[in-house]
């Protein structure tokens, strides 16, 4: 059975603050993926193709709760 994806901000955004985006982790890595403009992925690290685009869909169909929570938190 494939584990789930879960999404998280980093508490810790560097300074300046990294523009809007979410990191996206299964049971075999994460990545990172842009928000602002058309979303993008920033970097992979262990996420396979398939994981990965599906990542990809799940961020694209959740974008604006994505950037709602991310500029709740950070301004």
């Amino acid at each position: 059975m494939r584990e789930a994806f879960g999404s998280f901000c980093y508490s810790d955004e560097g300074s300046p603050l990294e523009p809007c985006h979410v990191h996206v982790t299964n049971g075999d890595g994460e990545a990172k993926f842009w928000l602002g403009g058309e979303v993008s992925v920033a970097y992979n690290q262990g996420l396979n193709r398939r994981d990965l685009a599906i990542a990809m869909l799940i961020v694209r169909a959740n974008r604006s709760v994505l950037e709602r929570a991310w500029h709740g938190y950070f301004g």
